[in-house]
C-alpha cells in the first residue's frame, strides 16, 4: 500500500501505549478493539485525534492560539497521512436545557425558515385567517364597501393599555388634528386633556371625515396614506350610520378584531430568541413552582409543632408572630392542627395578604406593630433567585417542583408563533412528532400547499427530508425534534452528531467514533453500519472504537490492542482484515470464532419469592404499565431503542426508591402505586461516570481503603515517636504532603501561547509527600511506594491485614489487578470506573436486600470484560440481592434469570411490556429481542447437545 493511502503512526507512547507503530488504511472503515483499558481510546482519541486537532490549531495566529489555550502535543514520534479530524465522542452531550434534537441537527432551523416564509397566520383571538393588504387594495375595498356613505378614516394609536396619555394628545393637537375616538366615543382634543391612568384605553386618531365618492378618490388616497403612517401600517374605517368598524393593515391582521402580528422572521419561531419564546417560561417549556405538599407534608400537625416544614417548630421570631396574627384573625391559633385551619387563613399564610396585621408580643413591649405579610411562597421564591447564596438556593429547592408551563403548555413558543400553520400543523405539532412520523408528513406535505407555497418551500423541504432520512437510517426514528439533548444516552447523542456529519457531505475527513452502537438494539445495528459505509464511500476515513461483533466483521480493517489491560496492554496484537483476524488466536479472535464464550447456567435462579410491583406507570411513552420485579434474581430489561426501558427504571422505579430511602429530590415520572418496598433496604445505581473530577481522586480514596492504609502507617513505632496522625499521610491536607506542589506530584508550567507543560515536582519528584513523611516505612515501603503499587502487588503486600485485604481483593476479583492504587481516576476508562464502583459495593457488608441498577454496563467492555462483569453481578445476586440491568447485549441477556421485554417499537409506538420470563420462555415469543435471543440460545444449546428448540 502506498504511503499516501494510509495513516502511519510511529512511536505512540500516550498513557499505556508501548511505543507502538501502526498503519491504518485511508478511505476505509477501521475498528480499533481490545479489552477495557488496553489503550484503544489512547490510540484513537489521545494520539490520532489530539495530533490532528493540534495541527489544525497550529495554523492559527499566535494570538488566536493564546485565546484558545494550547493543545498539548501527544507523546508520539511521528504521524503521517492525517486528514482533518472530527471526533464524535459519547461525552459531548449538551446539558443545556435549551438544546434539543431539532437544534443539534439544525432541522428545527429549517422548519423556522419554512414557517417564516410559507406559514399561514391565524388569529389567536378569533381563529380567523390573518390578512394583509397593499394601500391600492385598501382604497379599492373602501370604494366598493362605502360608496356614498359617510365614513371616518381612523389611525389606531393605542390598543388596550393603561395610562393618562396627556403627552400623546398634546402631540397630535400640535400636528393639527382635532378629533380622537376614545374607547368607542368620538371626542374633541382639548388643551391638557388626559384619561384615567389606571384603566385600559383604546385610542384612534380621526384622520378624515368624508363621504366616499369615486370623483374624490384623490382625497381618499391621501387620507389612507396619512392614516397608514400615523397608525404604523394599520387603519380603521368607521361607518358613521351603523357604527360598524373594519380593520385594514399592511402587515398580518385579523379583519374581525384588528389584532395584528409583526412580520414573521425565522427568529419569531425560535424558543431561544425573545421574539419567539414563551414570555412565562422564557422558552424552556417548564416552570418551577412551589409545591404545597412539600411545604405541608403532614396536615395533622399544628404550625406550633412544625407542620410547616420551611419554618420548623415554633421560635420566638417575627414570621411566627405574623402567622399568629393571621390565625387570630380567623379565630384560630398556632396550635390548631393545619387541617382544621380555614382555607382563607392557609391561603394568607402561603400567598400573603395586603391587609396590615396587628402584631402583639410581649418582647415588643407595650406598643403593637402593624405589618403586611408577603407569604411563605414569596419568601421561598426570593431564596431561589440567582443573587441568593447557594445554601439558600439548595434549601429553597427542596420545596420546588417542576411543572409544564401553563401558558405555552410545554411548547416553548409564544402564542403568535403557535398560530402559524402549514397544512393544518403548527411548528410545535411537528416538533412533537416522532421522526418517522415527521418524515412521512414532510414527504406528503407538498400535496396540501398552494402553488406559491410549493415554490417557496421546495428547497427547504429537500434539506429537511435529507436530514430526517439520515436520522431514520441511524436508528433514531423514535425520537422527536423537541427531545432535550440532556436526556439522550451517549450512543443517541453520538448518532445524532453522526447524522449531522453525513448531512454536511464533507469529503477527505477522518472521523473517529467512540462506540456508536451503544443503546442500539441488534435490529438497528445493520442500519448504523450502512450509514458508516455511506460516509466512507463519500471519500472519508472512519476509525471506530468498538466491541460489537457485527461491526468488527463488517469493517475493512481491524486493529486489536492488548494482550491484557493497563500495564499489561498497550501493544498491537493484530492489525489486518476481519478474515485474517479469524485465523489468529488473539483473545478477541477466540470470542469471534466461538472458541471462547460467555457461559451461563442453564438452571435459572428461582429468587426469594418476594417481589416489587410497580403499577400504572405513564411517564414519557409508557402506556399505563404494571410490572413485577421478582427479588433475588438477575433481571434484564430489554427492548428496541426508545421503547421505554429508561423511563421505567431510571425515570420511575429508581427515583421512587431513592425518595423513600434517601429523601432524594428527583421526582419520579407519574405512576399509580408501588408495593413491596419493605423487601429491600437500599438501592445502588452503578454507572460509568468518572469516580472523581480531579487527579486527586483514585481507586484507593474511592473504595475507602486509603483510610485503612493510613491507619497502618500511624500505628508504626516511627510514626508514634514522631506523633503523626492519619492526616499526616494524606496528600490533600497540609502537614505531610509536599507543599511545593500541594500534593499533586507535578507542577504545571504555563507557556503562554504554547501548551502548558507538566513537570515532576523538583522537591518530591512526583511522590506527593515531604521527606519526613516518606521516612516512615511499613515492610520497607513508604506511603508513596504503596500508592504506586498495582492492585495485584498490594494484595500480596497487605495479605495479613483483614481491613485492607477485604477491600482490595475485590478490586482484583473484578479484573482490575493491573491498575495502581493511586492511579488518578481521570485516567480510568468508563468500564474501569464502573468496576471500581462495583468493587466498592461488593466490599461493603451487605444485608442481602440491596437492589442494584445498572444502565448498559457493557459500554466500553470487551467480551472478556463482560465475562468478568457477569461474574461480579452473579456474586451480588448469589448473596440474595437483586440486580436490574438495562441492556441490548445478548451475552448479558442470555445470562439473566428474568427478562422484561418492552416495545414493540420506539417512541409513541413503544411503552408496552411485551413479555416477561426466563430467556427460554421469552425467546419463543414474537418480539425483536426474542428473535435475536433465540438464535443466540440455539447456538449455545446446539454445542452442548441440549435440544430445547
Amino acid at each position: 500500500m502506498k504511503a499516501e493511502e494510509q495513516i502511519e503512526v510511529y512511536g505512540a507512547r500516550v498513557h499505556n501505549l508501548k511505543n507502538i507503530d501502526v498503519n491504518i488504511p485511508r478511505n476505509s472503515l477501521t475498528v480499533i478493539t481490545g479489552l477495557s483499558g488496553s489503550g484503544k481510546s489512547s490510540l484513537a482519541f489521545d494520539t490520532i485525534f489530539a495530533e490532528g486537532q493540534r495541527r489544525y490549531i497550529e495554523t492559527f495566529t499566535a494570538y488566536a492560539r493564546n485565546m484558545l489555550g494550547g493543545m498539548e502535543r501527544p507523546d508520539v514520534d511521528k504521524i503521517t497521512g492525517l486528514s482533518p479530524v472530527i471526533s464524535i465522542e459519547q461525552k459531548t452531550t449538551n446539558k443545556n436545557p435549551r438544546s434539543t434534537v431539532g437544534t443539534t441537527t439544525e432541522i428545527f432551523d429549517f422548519f423556522r425558515l419554512l414557517f417564516a416564509r410559507a406559514g399561514e397566520a391565524y388569529s389567536y383571538l378569533s381563529g380567523e385567517k390573518m390578512v394583509r393588504y397593499t394601500e391600492e387594495k385598501i382604497i379599492s375595498l373602501i370604494m366598493d364597501l362605502y360608496q356614498n356613505k359617510k365614513t371616518y378614516i381612523l389611525a389606531p394609536l393605542v390598543r388596550n393599555r393603561k395610562g393618562h396619555y396627556k403627552d400623546l394628545f398634546e402631540q397630535v393637537r400640535r400636528k393639527g388634528y382635532l378629533t380622537v375616538r376614545i374607547d368607542g366615543e368620538l371626542r374633541e382634543i382639548t388643551h391638557g386633556m388626559k384619561l384615567d391612568r389606571y384603566k385600559n384605553h383604546s385610542i384612534e386618531l380621526v384622520i378624515d371625515k368624508l363621504i366616499v365618492d369615486k370623483d374624490d378618490e384623490r382625497r381618499l388616497q391621501e387620507s389612507v396614506k396619512t392614516a397608514m403612517k400615523q397608525g404604523d401600517g394599520q387603519l380603521m374605517v368607521l361607518d358613521a350610520e351603523t357604527q360598524e368598524i373594519r380593520h385594514y393593515s399592511r402587515t398580518l391582521m385579523d379583519p374581525q378584531t384588528g389584532l395584528s402580528y409583526s412580520e414573521p422572521a425565522p427568529h419569531s419561531f425560535s424558543f431561544n430568541s425573545p421574539q419567539g419564546a414563551c414570555p412565562k417560561c422564557k422558552g424552556l417549556g417548564y416552570v418551577n413552582i412551589i409545591d404545597k405538599n412539600k411545604i405541608i407534608p403532614n396536615d395533622e400537625k399544628s404550625i406550633y409543632e412544625g407542620g410547616i416544614v420551611p419554618l420548623g417548630k415554633y421560635k420566638n421570631s417575627l414570621i411566627f408572630w405574623q402567622i399568629a396574627a393571621i390565625c387570630e384573625k380567623y379565630d384560630s391559633s398556632l396550635k390548631t392542627p393545619i387541617k382544621n385551619l380555614p382555607e382563607e387563613a392557609l391561603d394568607d399564610i402561603l400567598n400573603g395578604t395586603d391587609e396590615r396585621l396587628q402584631i402583639k408580643n410581649e418582647s415588643l413591649g407595650t406598643s403593637n406593630y402593624f405589618l403586611s405579610f408577603d407569604g411563605l411562597i414569596k419568601y421561598i421564591e426570593i431564596q431561589q433567585q440567582s443573587d441568593a447564596s447557594s445554601q439558600a438556593q439548595k434549601w429553597a429547592g427542596q420545596f420546588v417542583t417542576t411543572a409544564t408551563c401553563p401558558l405555552c403548555e410545554g411548547h416553548r413558543l409564544n402564542k403568535e408563533a403557535l398560530h402559524y400553520r402549514i397544512a393544518g400543523k403548527n411548528i410545535a405539532d411537528l416538533a412533537d412528532m416522532d421522526i418517522s412520523e415527521l418524515y412521512e408528513w414532510v414527504n406528503h406535505v407538498e400535496e396540501y400547499l398552494s402553488p406559491q407555497q410549493r415554490k417557496i418551500a421546495a428547497e427547504i423541504l429537500k434539506e429537511i427530508r435529507n436530514r430526517l432520512h439520515f436520522l431514520v437510517d441511524v436508528g433514531l426514528d423514535y425520537l422527536s425534534l423537541n427531545r432535550a439533548s440532556a436526556t439522550l444516552s451517549g450512543g443517541e447523542s453520538q448518532r445524532i452528531r453522526l447524522a449531522t456529519q453525513i448531512g454536511s457531505q464533507l469529503v477527505n475527513v477522518l472521523y473517529i467514533l467512540d462506540e456508536p452502537s451503544i443503546g442500539l438494539h441488534q435490529r438497528d445495528n445493520t442500519r448504523l453500519i450502512q450509514s458508516l459505509k455511506e460516509l466512507r464511500d463519500m471519500g472519508n476515513s472512519i476509525i471506530v472504537v468498538e466491541h460489537d461483533k457485527e461491526m468488527m466483521l463488517e469493517a475493512d480493517y481491524i486493529v486489536d490492542l492488548g494482550p491484557r489491560a493497563g500495564r499489561l496492554g498497550g501493544n498491537i496484537v493484530f492489525a489486518g482484515t476481519p478474515k485474517e483476524m479469524l485465523k489468529t488466536d488473539t483473545l478477541t479472535a477466540r470470542y469471534l470464532t466461538g472458541k471462547e464464550e460467555i457461559e451461563f447456567a442453564p438452571q435459572r435462579r428461582t429468587g426469594n419469592g418476594k417481589k416489587i410491583i410497580l403499577s400504572g406507570a405513564t411517564g414519557n411513552n409508557l402506556k399505563n404499565v404494571t410490572v413485577e420485579f421478582p427479588l433475588g434474581k438477575f433481571i434484564c430489561i430489554t427492548g428496541v431503542s426508545g421503547s421505554g426501558k429508561s423511563s421505567l427504571i431510571n425515570g420511575t422505579l429508581q427515583p421512587i426508591i431513592s425518595q423513600k430511602f434517601y429523601r432524594s429530590l428527583q421526582n419520579p415520572l407519574p405512576y399509580e402505586k408501588i408495593e413491596g418496598l419493605e423487601n429491600i433496604d437500599k438501592i445502588v445505581t452503578v454507572d460509568q461516570s468518572p469516580l472523581g473530577r480531579t487527579p486527586r481522586s483514585n481507586p484507593a480514596t474511592y473504595t475507602g481503603v486509603f483510610a485503612d492504609i493510613r491507619n497502618v502507617f500511624v500505628e508504626l513505632p516511627e510514626a508514634k515517636i514522631r506523633g503523626y496522625k492519619p492526616g499526616r499521610f494524606s496528600f490533600n491536607i497540609p502537614g505531610g504532603r509536599c507543599e511545593v506542589c500541594g500534593g499533586n506530584g507535578y507542577k504545571t508550567i504555563e507557556m503562554n501561547f504554547l501548551p502548558d507543560v507538566l513537570v515532576p515536582c523538583e522537591a518530591c519528584h512526583g511522590k506527593r509527600y515531604n521527606r519526613e513523611t516518606l521516612e516512615v516505612r511499613f515492610k520497607g515501603k513508604s506511603i508513596a511506594d504503596v500508592l504506586d503499587m498495582t492492585i495485584n502487588q498490594a494484595v500480596e503486600f497487605f495479605e495479613n491485614i483483614p481491613s485492607i485485604i477485604s477491600k482490595i481483593k475485590v478490586l482484583q476479583d473484578v479484573g482490575l489487578g493491573y491498575i495502581k492504587l493511586g492511579q488518578p481516576s481521570t485516567t480510568l476508562s468508563g468500564g474501569e470506573s464502573q468496576r471500581v464502583k462495583l468493587a466498592a459495593e461488593l466490599s461493603k457488608r451487605d444485608t442481602g436486600k440491596t437492589l442494584y441498577i445498572l444502565d448498559e454496563p457493557t459500554t466500553g467492555l470487551h467480551f472478556e470484560d463482560i465475562r468478568v462483569l457477569l461474574s461480579v453481578l452473579n456474586r451480588l445476586v448469589d448473596k440474595g440481592n437483586t440486580v436490574i440491568v438495562i441492556e441490548h447485549n445478548l451475552d448479558i441477556i442470555k445470562c439473566a434469570d428474568h427478562i422484561i421485554d418492552m416495545g414493540p417499537e420506539g417512541g409513541k409506538n413503544g411503552g408496552y411490556v411485551l413479555t416477561t420470563g426466563t430467556p427460554e420462555e421469552v425467546c419463543v415469543q414474537n418480539t425483536f429481542t426474542a428473535r435475536y435471543l433465540k438464535a443466540e440460545l440455539k447456538e449455545r444449546y446446539k454445542k452442548n447437545d441440549i435440544l430445547r428448540f
